[in-house]
């Protein structure tokens, strides 16, 4: 079994931001837990719009919170990567507002889907601002049983912890679960929070951050989850 892997943490780096500190933690003490060596790689998303070497020697990718990128072509390139080539991936806050605009342009071949972050007023939005902003909430989730997230976290339900404002668009929901990227997190009002491509390796997207529950002595089960994938 492969023992040590290379993380490629796609995502512009702030290290005063608290996710992105909360990224490095919850890499560093689940790969201890797991017994793994971890060598992560902050990718900025600029470089990655005309070079993906980085990407492409990497075990594992996260995209991380921080959006809107600096670049948005070359975060889609590396997500695109991660999906035609079965890398373990996990998006989290902007990385699975993200994956979802990838999946919309290059999966279901809606090629002007759109983030209202970079163009609020494009008429293809997949993601759009949430009526109520969810920064700073914890909040239940409900987990569709049977799928990944659900056998990863062994129950149904759990709360987590979101930094958003944006959000899948609602009238895009239907489109992206029955293209094959399926919705298996709900909020308590039924809004999707969890999408994953269930004959992918690894490929889940959580709106919320789980890395900022994940501890030391209890890492959270996706981060854990997409380590042992790539294992």
């Amino acid at each position: 079994m492969k023992r040590s892997l290379r993380v490629a943490v796609i995502g512009d780096h702030d290290p005063a931001a608290l996710t992105h500190q909360a990224t490095d933690e919850a890499l560093r003490h689940t790969a201890a837990h797991l017994g793994v060596e971890v060598d992560v790689r902050w990718l900025a998303t600029e470089p990655l719009a005309a070079d993906l070497t980085e990407v492409e020697a990497a075990d594992v990718l996260w995209c991380a919170p921080g959006s809107p990128y600096r670049s948005l072509r070359g975060a889609l390139a590396a997500l695109r990567h991660g999906r035609e080539h079965g890398v373990p991936t996990l998006g989290t806050c902007g990385g699975c507002q993200h994956m979802v605009i990838e999946y919309a342009r290059h999966v279901l071949g809606v090629e002007d889907a759109q983030h209202a972050e970079y163009d609020p007023y494009a008429s293809t939005l997949f993601v759009s601002a949430l009526t109520c902003s969810l920064a700073g909430k914890t909040m239940p989730v409900k987990l569709v049983a049977g799928s990944r997230v659900a056998a990863l976290y062994g129950r149904t339900e759990a709360e987590e912890e979101y930094y958003c404002n944006f959000g899948i668009a609602p009238d895009r929901r239907a489109a992206l679960h029955e293209g094959g990227f399926a919705v298996t997190g709900v909020d308590d009002d039924g809004e999707p929070r969890v999408l994953e491509i269930p004959d992918h390796p690894y490929y889940v997207a959580t709106l919320y951050v789980p890395q900022a529950r994940s501890r030391p002595e209890a890492p959270h089960p996706l981060v854990a989850g997409l380590l042992r994938a790539a294992l």
